[in-house]
């Protein structure tokens, strides 16, 4: 008898968190395992602005799929871009371009989420992310190429242009980048004689009347005090009317003079999300307690694409799409992927949230584990450890803790390592959300499948 397939789409936290679960736990006659990932590696997203600032190298942040003892998972390099629930078939699109049908017994959709965006003239045109490793490095390349072309420049016009940068989202990750990115070029600044500092500005801006709400106001208060200390400009309720190549307008009338827009305002699910035909809410897939999709027999779904109801919360919450409820919640689907084999009783995933922290570089961070408001250099303590400690293998962990030294004793470095291209890299370059399938597309391609069986 054939042993049955278990198909894993994203090497997330959720993604990997089950996979690793999985080959614990499951011997190799029992199941064979498979992966749909672009890359080898999971990234640990949480510290992107640090990779931006040049604190952390790519690297350390890329932690390879590859180096557990256990790895017995294929890894197919790709992504999905269709499921056909019905004939139990997802459609993957390898890095090459080559589209493959793959069926599977179970399915553990982890596909994780792309930038939210919203119908801004220009946009799509000229914001850029930080949602991906390659964003990371290339905003980066930009920030400091800015630098470089101003100090160049004999024109004031575009030396104003050139230093002034605008961040949009004033969630943990806008918050975050607008901190680090500002302190880089604080620092950056001083190699620049020809510059004055006082042309250098950062904007962040968001729609929210509060800085990051899910701190509470006292801690909002205060990373809303540090950043403004810092002479990072901070608008509320305000949000971009249009994006220019040279120039931001947002809605309150003012039109800032900037090439450099970085948007972070949340995020959305997967577009394979909506390849399936089944329920939604908010753009992320309905499913049980047990991380089942409804109507779906074999599927699960988790992590940023997937409303998987708060229990601990109750009152119809869903949890929130962070680090935290998705390895946790990667953990579970494992077990239940387990018990639907081995046909036992499935269970419901239940998590307190431990609590949330925010580096803002240097000595600066806000952080509320377990409830405990924290600031300075204890809120950095453990924003630091908490992020030590979560990264999955001794060798990230060694690279990130000698980074965060070296960085510590010798200062930042200003060199742009060649990833800016002489194409401008923008939203619609790195997530590559227009590549998913229609529903007509799906049933050609499981159509041919079985023709050929």
């Amino acid at each position: 008898m054939a042993r049955p397939t278990i198909l894993v789409v994203g090497a997330g936290f959720a993604g990997v968190e089950c996979v690793r679960r999985l080959e614990r736990e499951l011997s190799a006659a029992e199941a064979e395992i498979l992966l749909v990932t672009p890359f080898s590696y999971q990234l640990y997203l949480p510290l992107l602005p640090q990779v931006a600032a040049g604190v952390l190298t790519p690297q350390s942040v890329a932690l390879s799929l590859r180096r557990s003892r256990r790895h017995r998972t294929r890894i197919i390099p790709g992504g999905a871009i269709g499921v056909d629930t019905a004939a139990k078939v997802c459609v993957l699109r390898k890095i090459t371009g080559e589209i493959v049908a793959q069926r599977y017994d179970r399915l553990v959709l982890a596909p994780g989420s792309i930038t939210r965006t919203f119908d801004i003239p220009g946009l799509l045109e000229h914001a850029r992310g930080m949602k991906t490793l390659a964003e990371a490095a290339y905003v980066r390349d930009h920030v400091i190429a800015q630098l470089d072309l101003a100090d160049a420049s004999q024109d004031e016009a575009e030396r104003t242009s050139r230093l002034q940068f605008v961040v949009v989202g004033g969630g943990y990750a806008g918050t975050e980048t607008a901190a680090c990115l500002q302190r880089l070029t604080h620092h950056a600044v001083r190699r620049y004689p020809r510059l004055d500092p006082r042309q250098i500005k950062w904007h962040l801006v968001d729609i929210a009347p509060k800085l990051m709400p899910e701190l509470g106001d006292r801690l909002g208060s205060v990373a809303l005090d540090i950043l403004r200390k810092r002479g990072i400009e901070v608008s509320l309720g305000v949000s971009v009317a249009e994006a220019g190549p040279e120039k931001v307008t947002l809605t309150d009338g003012r039109v800032l003079p900037s090439r450099t827009l970085i948007w972070t305002a949340g995020v959305a699910a997967s577009p394979l999300v909506g390849t399936l035909d089944a329920e939604t809410v908010r753009g992320r897939l309905v499913v049980t307690p047990e991380m089942t999709v409804p109507g779906a027999d074999g599927v699960f779904a988790l992590g940023d694409a997937a409303a998987v109801p708060d229990l601990a919360k109750g009152d119809g919450a869903v949890c929130p799409p962070t680090a935290q409820h998705a390895l946790r919640q990667g953990r579970k689907v494992a077990g239940n992927v387990i018990a639907s084999l081995r046909g036992q009783q499935l269970r419901r995933y239940a998590h307190k949230d431990l609590g949330l922290v925010v580096d803002l570089g240097g000595k600066d961070a806000v952080s509320k584990p377990l409830g405990i408001e924290l600031r300075g250099l204890p809120a950095q303590a453990v924003a630091r450890g908490y992020h030590w400690s979560a990264l999955r293998t001794n060798v990230a962990k060694i690279r990130v803790m000698t980074n965060w030294m070296l960085n510590a004793v010798a200062g930042d470095d200003f060199v742009r390592t060649g990833f800016q291209a002489q194409k401008a890299g923008t939203l619609r370059d790195f997530e590559y959300s227009d590549t998913y399938l229609t529903p007509e597309q799906i049933r050609e391609h499981t159509a041919s499948l079985r023709a050929r069986s």
